[in-house]
């Protein structure tokens, strides 16, 4: 009889096929067993094994008021009165908050967290019995050590997930605005709304929740209301992407043209464009040993690795859609390719050696400029500007940069130097020579930000604006 629990099994795979074939050939006498299997998202899981299966997946709720409301189903009464201290149930309310706050920032992606950590109602758990404990432990008059409750809540139970130090940074500030003598102050609030209430039963928690906005403003996180925009906007790319994916990929018997003729003459269109193989020759005159120019080269070469692939498969696309020669199950990329290119996404295997875009049509263009400005660079001269964005490899560049300032000063040593920016008020339109040392590089956009030109300083966001382009930088070493 019995019940099977079997945990974390995204890293058993091998096991999981073993296990499918006894499930299914095994005589089991007992009509109440069950496999229980607790797993990851993973591509490789075995699809036979999850369409036998009953699926139930455990997500935090959505908002501030469902995740209060979760949190608040697992405290018992007797948990409420634990401490009759006044104290004790703000800060029970106030961890609780945080615990919202700190899953719910998840959905805004990189502006939320800048990595995505998987706290669970164990961090909540765990603080709320911290704070029980040290409340039995102190002594009246001196009331409580704010310094040890912030620095275990910060550092040790939600901040012991965090590996970032910009999200401990972030963490350590909810941590001191929230949790100090203020909280005690019936005017205190964590955003305009949202009070702690002053309850004394689990029923009057639920009936405060209850009142607090389905939808909450990301400002009740910390975020600027244009978080909210990226939010939706990545929501909306993803349904829109899977509801693509699950497109039948057969073209019909329509009177439209077919999916191969759209595909062929894009093909067409992008070897017309596609830019000549480069001659190696040139970069020998230009000085082989200048650091810039070996930073040059391995440019040259990656760019060079993109042309040739994205000429083959678009040459072989045009003869398998020609029935030249057979697109076999065995020839994947060509096959991703059409479906890919007929979406206007970028094929796998383009994707792989080269960057990432949000079209085919932006991804193209950008080969082009990419392309425009290693050529230019080789035939005309250094570029006083340089697009640093249209670099594989950025900080390779700032290295060979720094390098060259190195060898420009003959008593500097290469790890005594770092690098150095100055946001200039020039466009690259106004620039006309290069800077006597280091270089003048373009490209950069902030998020989350906005750029006051006039005194050069960072601002708050403008509203609905979520990029905004930043001048000219000098750098130099």
């Amino acid at each position: 009889g019995g019940w099977v629990l079997l945990q974390n099994c995204h890293l058993g795979l091998d096991f999981m096929d073993e296990l499918l074939e006894t499930i299914l050939t095994a005589e089991i006498q007992n009509d109440s067993f069950r496999v229980w299997i607790t797993t990851e998202q993973h591509p490789k899981f075995p699809i036979t094994l999850l369409q036998i299966a009953i699926k139930f997946t455990n997500e935090p709720p959505q908002g501030i008021r469902a995740g209060l409301k979760r949190t608040f189903s697992g405290i018992s009464q007797d948990m409420l009165n634990a401490s009759n201290l006044p104290m004790w149930k703000p800060l029970l309310y106030t961890v609780a908050f945080l615990h919202s706050t700190v899953q719910e920032r998840r959905k805004f992606g990189p502006l939320g967290w800048n990595i995505p950590y998987e706290f669970n109602s164990a961090d909540f758990t765990s603080s709320v019995q911290f704070i029980q404990n040290h409340l039995k432990k102190i002594d009246i008059r001196k009331g409580i050590s704010w310094n040890t409750v912030r620095y275990m809540i910060g550092e040790v139970q939600y901040g012991g997930r965090v590996t970032d130090d910009y999200d401990k940074r972030l963490l350590n500030c909810f941590a001191r605005v929230w949790f100090n003598e203020n909280m005690f102050d019936s005017s205190f609030c964590f955003y305009t709304g949202y009070q702690i209430p002053v309850c004394k039963t689990l029923d009057q928690y639920f009936d405060y929740i209850q009142l607090l906005p389905a939808m909450d403003t990301p400002e009740v996180f910390g975020l600027h209301p244009n978080a909210d925009i990226t939010y939706q906007k990545n929501t909306s790319a993803e349904v829109l992407d899977t509801i693509t994916n699950i497109q039948p990929k057969e073209s019909g018997g329509g009177s439209g043209e077919t999916r191969e003729a759209v595909v062929y003459r894009c093909a067409e269109d992008m070897l017309e464009k596609l830019p000549p193989d480069y001659v190696k020759a040139r970069l020998v005159k230009m000085g082989a040993l200048n650091s810039m120019n070996i930073f040059l080269r391995q440019e040259i070469d990656r760019m060079q690795k993109v042309i040739t692939i994205v000429r083959t498969i678009l040459n072989d696309l045009k003869l398998a859609i020609e029935g030249t020669i057979v697109m076999s199950e065995a020839s994947k990329n060509l096959r991703d390719a059409l479906d890919n290119i007929y979406d206007a996404r970028i094929p796998q295997v383009w994707r792989r050696v080269s960057w990432d875009s949000s079209t085919l049509g932006f991804w193209f263009t950008d080969l082009l400029d990419r392309n425009a400005q290693l050529s230019t660079w080789i035939f005309h001269g250094r570029p006083k500007v340089f697009w640093i964005t249209g670099f594989f490899n950025p900080q390779g560049f700032l290295t060979a940069m720094k390098q060259e300032a190195t060898r420009a000063h003959k008593d500097w040593a290469l790890d005594k130097v770092e690098i150095h920016n100055d946001v200039l008020k020039q466009t690259r339109e106004e620039i006309t020579s290069s800077p006597s040392e280091g270089v003048y590089i373009y490209g950069l956009y902030l998020e989350g930000a906005g750029w006051d030109k006039r005194r050069s300083i960072l601002v708050e966001s403008t509203p609905k604006i979520l990029f905004v382009q930043l001048p000219v930088l000098h750098m130099f070493a």
